[in-house]
């Protein structure tokens, strides 16, 4: 998970280790990048609006390491889906989160993203 507002990182991530899930948080992109391990990873959450890169940009990076993550984009923000997908054709409306949103909604996005 990766969230530049640490507040969100902390209340997501403990709700999601509170269910069982094996979370790794990180407030910056770049640092993500650094310790992204690939091929261990199920999912990725990303916030779509932070200060040094986008959460586009920065799947964009990670995908380059390993095709295969499924990903989950949050956002505060009103999601323009069809600009989106002139850029990222293979997103789906289900690949993201609006914030604020409640902990049994989050939980279960995510199982059923991790379902598919």
């Amino acid at each position: 998970m990766v969230d530049d507002d640490p507040d969100v990182l902390f209340s997501m991530s403990t709700t999601l280790e509170s269910c069982g899930f094996v979370v790794d948080s990180f407030s910056s992109p770049d640092i993500a990048i650094e310790r992204f391990k690939p091929h261990y990873y199920d999912l990725l959450l990303l916030d779509i609006k932070m200060p040094e890169m986008t959460g586009f940009e920065l799947y964009d990076e990670i995908n380059k390491m390993d095709p295969r993550v499924r990903v989950i984009f949050i956002t505060a923000f009103e999601v323009y889906y069809d600009a989106l997908k002139e850029i990222y054709p293979d997103l789906v409306p289900t690949s993201f989160i609006q914030k604020p949103i409640s902990n049994d909604d989050l939980i279960g996005r995510i199982k059923r993203e991790l379902n598919k």
